[in-house]
């Protein structure tokens, strides 16, 4: 009994053994691996994550820039204010959301810019977003102004070209750059001043703090700013004007010409529909698709394709443009009989002259890169529907039919009488019958008599120059100077990039060339400012093209990225505005080498100084072929 009572104490002293080992070992294993950690923590740190070193990378690019001495000495002392004194902004964008903005202010700029930069580098580590750009803005400029002065201010402007940043505390705590502001609908352009349902909208999406009302004074400011795209290029941006936030450009030259139409007619290419149909457009703000269609500018834009096919042709773009073309024709024209075409506006219903005039243009550029006869056929029978629509003794149009050919509407735009005139000057030139030719030298005595030069019509220089190609009239190439020559200061003054006007002084300047080659008088036509101003068109329309720095700020960028826009219409992305502007830089393209011997080149180099926009216009409304 003693034995067995003995064994037992042995066997609960050992087993009391065990349970004081075991936590001892838990204590030592837990050190151990504390000290792991730690000695890991010390000699083999974590690895920086991917995009915490591109973004580094890239903001080291940027940032010699926005500290460099020259820059720091344009900027007064404490620009940003008491409080706030120096303020840094960096943009960061992936390319499929809103770029994120963070706002740094500091004592110093070194101080803004390291206090910017960390907060980018933390939500970079907590969204593991990839840079694919990065800006940086400086601000230079400040003011304060009461809510009364600010509303006073937006109104005044034209939609979405209010062009200032704006801090809603002294702080600079809740502050946004203009093209946050403008990008997310946030300034009240009908209303003047801020619409907080927006901004707020906005601030939380961003992970900012929400504003419960807004204040009665603010801080207004503009910056120097600097972006490095996704091939780790730094370009400076404009700091002022109507160019404000654009990259700056050396020269836009052939090449440049060249890079703008192969993105555009990328992006176009990428619109069509396997039925042949366009995504008609986007509002880019908020990534909506613009409702309903218009065959008018469906057909148009497939010119835009054609210049695609000449600068870059291929089988598969020529399949596209015949299905976007066929598209048009099987859904759109109608006969009244076998010799008389038509096309229909579904949505209106209704027959525009403008529809006809533009689809033989379109169909004829079509036959004329493909050296075919495919569309003859239609073309001739919409060109008798033109004709029916003429009053050929004294060469006038009627603009709209209804769908039983009935009149609708006598007058609707200038553009159509243009347009139809080009086109039959396109007939002739297809079948050489005096059919058409007799009518369009109608309608040119027409344009003259009438003075449409006061329009300043791109399709009336369109139509005037390839008639001047066919008959030989001195009063046909002195109507179709004077249609740019009085027109000149208003076009070089205009503050939107109203496409449209490249085209015309292009336009123009083919028929100047062609009458210079023929040794036609040209009169007091001053080719040193049509030159000037087709230049100032061109750099101007360049605030209509979505650079990243201007789509990072919407919604979904990829979506628009290297595209055009019109900025006064919320940044709207249609494919007519993408048509007009890629003709226009064609034709600049086409006769850049000619233009150069004309002395383009010096011109160029002072051609933007000291451009003031034209208010007198603001009103005006920009549909190129409605």
């Amino acid at each position: 009994m003693d034995d067995i009572n003995t064994k037992e104490a042995g066997s609960a002293e050992a087993k009391n053994e065990k349970v004081k080992i075991i936590p001892a070992v838990l204590i030592i294993s837990a050190l151990l691996f504390l000290g792991f950690v730690l000695f890991k923590g010390i000699f083999m740190p974590t690895p920086t994550p991917d995009n915490i070193l591109a973004y580094r990378e890239k903001a080291e690019l940027l940032k010699p820039q926005v500290l460099k001495e020259d820059v720091l000495a344009k900027i007064k002392k404490d620009p940003a204010g008491d409080r706030a004194k120096y303020a840094i902004f960096i943009s960061v964008c992936d390319g499929n959301a809103r770029a994120d903005v963070f706002t740094g202010t500091g004592e110093t700029p070194q101080k803004a810019w390291d206090s910017a930069n960390s907060k980018a580098e933390d939500r970079l580590r907590e969204k593991g977003l990839l840079p694919r750009w990065v800006k940086a803005d400086i601000l230079c400029q400040c003011q304060t102004v009461s809510a009364k002065e600010l509303k006073r201010q937006i109104i005044a402007a034209r939609h979405d070209f209010y062009r200032k940043g704006v801090s809603f505390t002294p702080s600079f705590s809740t502050a946004l750059l203009e093209a946050e502001l403008n990008g997310a609908k946030i300034f009240d352009y009908d209303k003047g001043g801020i619409n907080l349902k927006y901004l707020n909208t906005y601030l939380k999406k961003a992970g900012r703090k929400v504003i419960k009302n807004l204040p009665k004074r603010y801080r207004l400011f503009t910056c120097y700013g600097w972006i490095c795209d996704e091939d780790k290029t730094v370009y400076e941006l404009i700091d002022s004007g109507l160019d404000y936030g654009r990259r700056k450009i050396d020269m836009i030259d052939r090449d440049y010409c060249q890079y703008l139409l192969q993105h555009a007619t990328t992006f176009l290419l990428k619109q069509v529909n396997e039925d042949g149909s366009f995504i008609y457009g986007i509002y880019p703000r908020f990534d909506n698709n613009i409702p309903g269609y218009n065959i008018v500018r469906h057909i148009s834009t497939i010119w835009s394709l054609i210049i695609r096919y000449r600068m870059q042709p291929s089988p598969e773009l020529q399949k596209t443009i015949e299905n976007t073309l066929d598209y048009a024709i099987n859904n759109a024209v109608v006969y009244k009989d076998k010799n008389t075409a038509y096309v229909v506006e579904k949505k209106g219903n209704e027959i525009k002259l403008g529809g006809l005039g533009v689809a033989v243009i379109t169909m004829t550029e079509y036959m004329d890169v493909f050296k075919n006869e495919k569309y003859k056929d239609v073309c001739c029978a919409l060109g008798n529907g033109i004709l029916t629509m003429m009053d050929q003794n004294q060469g006038s149009y009627v603009h709209v039919l209804n769908t039983n050919y009935s009149l609708k509407q006598r007058a609707r735009t200038v553009y159509y009488d243009g347009e139809a005139t080009f086109a039959l000057c396109r007939l002739y030139a297809l079948t050489k019958d005096k059919k058409w030719l007799a009518p369009a030298c109608k309608a040119a005595d027409h344009f003259i008599k009438a003075n449409y030069a006061q329009y300043k019509d791109h399709w009336v220089a369109y139509a005037m120059n390839e008639l001047t190609k066919h008959v030989d009239r001195p009063e046909y190439y002195a109507f179709a100077l004077k249609n740019a020559q009085d027109n000149l200061k208003n076009i070089a003054e205009r503050d939107t990039t109203w496409h449209t006007y490249l085209e015309l002084l292009m336009v123009t300047f083919e028929t100047y060339d062609r009458m210079i080659e023929k040794k036609i008088d040209t009169g007091k036509f001053d080719i040193k400012e049509l030159l000037k101003t087709i230049y100032i068109r061109a750099d101007r329309q360049l605030n209509g093209f979505f650079y990243p720095e201007y789509a990072m700020y919407m919604k979904n960028p990829n979506r628009i990225l290297y595209t055009f826009m019109v900025r006064h219409d919320g940044s709207r992305v249609r494919i007519d505005d993408i048509q007009h502007n890629i003709d226009g830089y064609y034709l600049y393209w086409k006769n850049y080498d000619k233009m150069m011997k004309f002395g383009l080149a010096e011109i160029a180099k002072t051609a933007c100084d000291k451009v003031e926009p034209d208010k007198e216009y603001n009103t005006d409304k920009e549909e190129a072929d409605e």
